[in-house]
């Protein structure tokens, strides 16, 4: 199936949606990869965490919790400007079939600094049946 990519640059505690819907729910997507980078990287102090989700968030924060069944994916970088601490990267993101548009936040902990994403969507073919299912996922999630 192809693949679909988007990118962006979020500053510090703001959100930004990525248009995926479609008027008949027919097409669906899953995360295939998921990165992030930041803006000056190795230049500051960091601790960043860019979350996906399937709703839009009333406020950005820094807590990640699995049982909110609206969060797609994470990544969460940390860094800082000293010459003996290395940067990181941890990634971790569901294999759940969305086909909605999908929101996604950046919150710095450490300086308030901006981050990159990256992230590449399979694009998939539903029938009548997983798109319900899937518009259904998303309705119970906005409620």
């Amino acid at each position: 199936m192809p693949i679909k990519s988007f990118k962006g640059l979020l500053a510090d505690q703001t959100q930004e949606i990525i248009r995926l819907g479609t008027n008949n729910g027919m097409t669906g997507y899953r995360i295939v990869k998921l990165q992030s980078i930041p803006n000056e990287p190795h230049n500051k102090t960091q601790e960043s965490i860019v979350k996906f989700y399937k709703t839009e968030q009333t406020a950005v924060d820094g807590v990640v919790n699995f049982n909110d069944s609206n969060l797609l994916g994470v990544a969460i970088f940390k860094q800082h400007d000293t010459v003996n601490y290395m940067a990181y990267e941890t990634v971790i993101f569901d294999n759940e079939i969305f086909n909605q548009d999908i929101y996604v936040t950046n919150y710095d902990a450490a300086t308030g600094e901006s981050m990159n994403y990256y992230i590449e969507l399979e694009v998939l073919n539903l029938d009548l049946a997983e798109a319900t299912v899937a518009t259904l996922k998303d309705m119970r999630g906005r409620e």
